[in-house]
């Protein structure tokens, strides 16, 4: 089944499943577990696992929710696991069924004050370097699969802002079999992937799949300079955001939804709470289900305070 819906009005997809505010300390949420996954010259790397609530629905139709592997956000300058302000989320995951596991990733960019075009290098290594350490959790799930209770063939990958980014590349490394994605067995792949304001990065020109990756997901504000809605191109060279990644994947028949928030700027990236009808919608039709429902949907959402490309610390107050 192959059906494509275009909206390029408002759109109204409120749900019961939404949760509160994504406000940070509006709700504490403790993980089940933490284990530590990869070990590196400078520190070691951790994961929290967060249970499905007690008495959650953890299956739909006879299937099995997905496991939901999360990075954070923060500019791979800042930012945590355990940062609180994702505890809303969390939390509303957890309740709807879903387990979530939030991983540690390397700083690359920690330390720096000004990220350009002329630090492009410094960029292209930091993504990598958290592309290595999600490969790394991710071998670690398979490896103690049994033990932790998780199939491997089941696993959403998702992430924030630079954690979106990472996740956006880790696919497209995994679907062209790059070195970094060495660490995996041959024929693994991802279940879904989830960006909140991501993009790629190609030093190869535009963007090409070798295999089809998994469904994807993307959630972005159409006003994004932060994390570029369009693409930054230099020869070459280029940042491809949501607009570009989707038009992509649509010329190759690829199986993804993008939800276009008219107007907003980066602040889609910390709006993760406000938008579960959407991931819930696409895990249960496009992950669960595996058909190719393609959604291209611009929403102009009341509920979302459009700030523009304002700073982490300005979204966040952090």
């Amino acid at each position: 089944m192959y059906r494509k819906i275009i909206l390029a009005a408002a759109a109204a997809v409120i749900a019961a499943t939404a949760g509160a505010e994504n406000v940070k300390g509006q709700e504490t949420i403790l993980p089940d577990a933490t284990y530590m996954f990869a070990q590196r010259d400078t520190c070691g790397l951790f994961m929290d696992v967060y249970e499905p609530a007690e008495g959650s629905e953890t299956e739909i139709g006879g299937r099995e929710k997905p496991l939901i592997v999360f990075m954070f956000g923060g500019g791979f300058i800042e930012g945590r696991r355990d940062d609180p302000f994702y505890g809303p989320w969390f939390g509303t995951m957890t309740r709807n069924g879903y387990r979530v596991i939030s991983i540690d990733y390397r700083l690359g960019l920690k330390g720096h004050t000004k990220v350009g075009v002329a630090q492009v290098n410094a960029v292209d290594r930091a993504i990598h370097m958290a592309v290595e350490d999600l490969f790394s959790a991710t071998k670690y799930i398979i490896d103690n699969a049994e033990t932790l209770g998780i199939d491997p063939d089941n696993i959403v990958i998702s992430g924030s802002s630079a954690g979106a980014i990472t996740v956006l590349q880790a696919e497209y490394e995994l679907c062209n079999r790059t070195s970094y994605a060495e660490v995996l067995p041959e024929n693994f792949r991802y279940a879904g992937v989830i960006s909140f304001s991501g993009a790629i990065l190609s030093r190869h020109g535009k963007l090409k799949y070798e295999k089809a990756p998994a469904p994807i997901l993307m959630l972005h504000g159409t006003e994004d300079r932060l994390v570029n809605y369009g693409q930054i191109k230099f020869f070459n060279l280029g940042m491809f955001g949501s607009d570009k990644i989707a038009e992509r994947l649509s010329k190759f028949g690829h199986n993804y939804n993008i939800i276009r928030f008219l107007d907003c700027g980066h602040e889609i990236a910390s709006h993760m709470n406000e938008s579960t009808p959407y991931q819930f919608a696409f895990i249960e039709k496009n992950v669960m289900e595996g058909v190719d429902y393609i959604v291209d949907m611009t929403v102009d959402d009341p509920r979302i305070v459009k700030r523009g490309s304002q700073s982490r610390k300005e979204l966040y107050g952090d």
